[in-house]
């Protein structure tokens, strides 16, 4: 029986690879996506290849409709791809009144005209198996707010409004669609932003989460358990609202 193929975005970042990895210890064939670090998801994928998963890397930039549509078509050659995801995305900070138009228009190119390109095309094949996951990573920011990040969480919760309405339109063809929205996550960038005394005072539980935390909420999100959870978008913040 063929395994089935997941892609995930942003697969080379801490989150990205985790995700990857634990689905192809799940048993699916894994495509990693990169598109300005593709030489570290080509290593993402050849540390699952070495542990006997099957792994294959992609470069495409996904703000781009016609180059992610031509590399997606040429993906599904190769059959439908059942699991997406969309885990990329990128920060520009600044308080709203010195952003710029830039700032603000390149962080909600990638994380939600991203969704739109990168999720579009794989939907006809998807419907056609009757069976499929669609799962996005967010942000609490885009749950509670965050001081600087206006872009940041208005592309996530434009995420969150889109995946509501997706998951009610192919929730009879055995496909669910829902949203993580982790909190502060151990990360170069998490490290470099926030001191110890910070964490422990943002975050109930005092503590960061792992990225291998993340990767065990999307497995499950991903298995024929979570069958019945579709539309739902689900914290992963150690309480932080």
């Amino acid at each position: 029986m063929m395994k089935r193929r997941a892609l995930v975005t942003g697969g080379s970042g801490a989150i990205g690879s985790a995700i990857a990895e634990r689905l192809a210890g799940d048993g699916y064939a894994v495509v990693v996506h990169g598109y300005r670090h593709r030489e570290s998801a080509e290593r993402v994928a050849e540390k699952i290849r070495a542990q006997g998963g099957i792994a294959a890397s992609e470069s495409f930039d996904i703000t781009n409709e016609v180059a992610t549509r031509e590399a997606l078509e040429t993906l599904l050659k190769d059959g439908p791809i059942q699991l997406v995801v969309n885990n990329a995305g990128l920060h520009d900070d600044a308080p709203m009144a010195g952003m710029t138009g830039e700032q603000w228009s390149k962080v909600i190119d990638v994380s939600l005209h991203g969704f739109f390109n990168v999720t579009q095309p794989l939907l006809l094949p998807m419907i056609g198996t009757r069976w499929g996951r669609i799962i996005s990573i967010s942000s609490v920011a885009g749950v509670i707010g965050n001081r600087g990040q206006t872009n940041y969480a208005a592309a996530k919760a434009g995420l969150h409004g889109a995946s509501k309405s997706l998951a009610i339109e192919l929730a009879s063809r055995g496909i669910t669609v829902n949203v993580v929205a982790p909190g502060l996550i151990e990360s170069p960038s998490t490290r470099a932003s926030f001191r110890p005394e910070q964490i422990e005072a943002i975050v109930p539980m005092k503590r960061v989460g792992t990225a291998e935390e993340v990767a065990a909420l999307v497995s499950f999100l991903a298995s024929e358990q979570a069958g019945y959870i579709t539309g739902q978008v689900i914290g992963i913040n150690g309480g932080m609202a």
